[in-house]
């Protein structure tokens, strides 16, 4: 059957065949987030996933890429994953990964081997995330996943040959809490050691907690400048080994991408160039989600 909207998808899987696996997410309590707040969590009919690769196969059996939709499909358990992951590498001979997005308790209730299995099977990218290190940001917009919890994941499936891809939501602290956000996340990544790096900004959905903890004053936007600084000083404290950090979200003022730690300090210096004027910033009529 046709893909139930909305569809969130990570700006690198734009080529990918997006297959629908779950509707929503099963941790779909997150103040700041609206995307799947009219559409109940639930796994979709195992023959209307096979349908949907069979459909894909009729026009298109040159698949390389494909993603695991909607927010959670991790959550289902390998009994039931695994044969559709099988069939996926059946039906595209070129198939070289298959990517998801993950909860922190999507790996960490999972056994080594069943990691491997994932593995074995081309699962070898999950989307993580973070959002922020501090736990008690986390507990003010009640997502589900700890920071312990996502740290040992990222490592868990590290171990498996499971690259991480990690996001960061600037501005997640607002004003109140902008430094414990930056502290503790520069502490979480550093113990996370992702392959991939991400920083989203902040943009408020109307109708969600968030939105309406902002119209009760208990809640304070950064502005642009802000959420800038909060960029240069969580990359300012990294010291990540061997992450591709990408900051070009349609969320995001100005767009930075590298190598860290190798473009740390050229990252660094576009940041300062931004902060001081020196840079056009991306007008807010073209910020997106």
């Amino acid at each position: 059957m046709a893909i139930i909207e909305p569809v969130i998808r990570p700006p690198a899987e734009a080529n990918s065949f997006l297959l629908q696996v779950t509707l929503g997410c099963s941790a779909n309590h997150c103040y700041f987030c609206g995307a799947y707040k009219n559409k109940a969590f639930s796994i979709k009919d195992y023959k209307e996933i096979i349908a949907d690769i069979n459909r894909q196969a009729r026009w298109r059996k040159d698949i390389r890429r494909v993603f695991l939709i909607d927010g959670d499909a991790l959550v289902v358990n390998n009994n039931r994953l695994l044969p559709i992951l099988k069939i996926l590498e059946e039906t595209f001979p070129k198939l070289s990964r298959i990517a998801s997005y993950a909860n922190g308790y999507n790996i960490t209730r999972r056994s080594a081997k069943e990691l491997k299995e994932l593995y074995a099977h081309k699962v070898r990218l999950i989307y993580l995330g973070l959002e922020s290190g501090s736990q008690d940001i986390l507990n003010l917009h009640r997502k589900k996943s700890g920071v312990g919890e996502m740290i040992e994941a990222v490592n868990k499936a590290a171990q498996a040959q499971i690259k991480s891809s990690v996001m960061v939501l600037l501005g997640l602290g607002g004003k109140k809490h902008s430094q414990k956000h930056v502290q503790e996340t520069i502490k979480a990544l550093n113990m996370m050691q992702p392959r991939y790096l991400s920083f989203l900004s902040l943009m408020v959905i109307p109708g969600t907690p968030l939105a309406q903890e902002i119209e009760r004053g208990d809640f304070e936007e950064l502005n642009s400048q802000e959420l800038l600084k909060e960029s240069y000083s969580i990359i300012k404290g990294l010291k990540l080994t061997k992450t591709i950090f990408r900051s070009d979200h349609a969320s995001n003022y100005l767009s930075l991408e590298g190598a860290l730690p190798k473009d740390k300090t050229k990252l660094l210096n576009v940041l300062k160039s931004a902060i001081n004027g020196e840079i056009k910033l991306k007008p807010e009529f073209l910020r997106g989600l």
